[in-house]
């Protein structure tokens, strides 16, 4: 027999909820058993943004910088969509040729001990402050109006709004979210299947999480100094 030759299985958000509910040993049958269950499917999302299981969102995005500046927005256009920077850098543009100087990230309080954040300079080190409106500061502020500042931002994937949604993920991720679901509805309808859907999701959203991951090469070389002493 022939295979489909089709890869195109996107179930929209009451199909996940069908599953769910099936999984749970129930029906999906009245308008508030869609609207609860996109309740908490929505919760579901914001539980794995807190894991940074959604690193198909990130997106790249360039500030240009004030001098003297040292806050600015991550995002003109949805400002609140921004969960955190992953890292960042300076480009600066000189006779046509642009040189990128990587950023490093610091904590609140380290950013608090520094005595004049308005001293001027190349930026080298940078401080997201994680508000409902997150900000990205610099240290040094900037010295010139022409460098830019580039962000590989984590952003929100976007919500269940309705049942005839897709959902913003790619489809290895289908398993855990079918599973993730199922769980937070048990906890409502089926208190009995917990026991047995809590192990499947962690299963499932494990697996997902090591598949996501950086694949980036590594090596690793031991230390032969106390050898090559005289």
């Amino acid at each position: 027999m022939a295979t489909s030759g089709s890869k195109d299985f996107s179930p929209d958000v009451a199909e996940f909820i069908e599953e769910a509910f099936e999984r749970c040993g129930k029906e999906l049958r009245t308008a508030y058993d869609a609207i609860t269950a996109r309740r908490s499917l929505n919760l579901l999302l914001a539980d794995w943004a807190n894991r940074g299981l959604n690193q198909w969102t990130v997106s790249q995005a360039s500030v240009s910088l004030t001098e003297g500046t040292t806050n600015y927005s991550l995002d003109s256009d949805n400002p609140t969509a921004v969960i955190d920077v992953l890292d960042a850098f300076i480009r600066r543009s000189v006779n046509s040729t642009d040189t990128d100087f990587q950023i490093s990230k610091i904590s609140r309080s380290q950013y608090a001990d520094i005595p004049v954040k308005t001293t001027k300079g190349r930026p080298s080190q940078y401080f997201v402050d994680k508000q409902i409106t997150p900000k990205i500061y610099l240290y040094p502020a900037p010295e010139n109006s022409t460098d830019k500042l580039y962000v590989n931002r984590l952003i929100r994937m976007d919500d269940a709004d309705a049942s005839v949604n897709t959902m913003d993920m790619p489809f290895r991720l289908y398993p855990a979210l079918t599973a993730g679901l199922s769980y937070y509805l048990a906890m409502k309808i089926a208190p009995e299947r917990i026991a047995l859907l809590k192990p499947v999701y962690d299963e499932e959203f494990q697996r997902a999480l090591d598949q996501d991951e950086s694949r980036a090469s590594f090596r690793v070389s031991p230390s032969l100094s106390n050898y090559n002493r005289p």
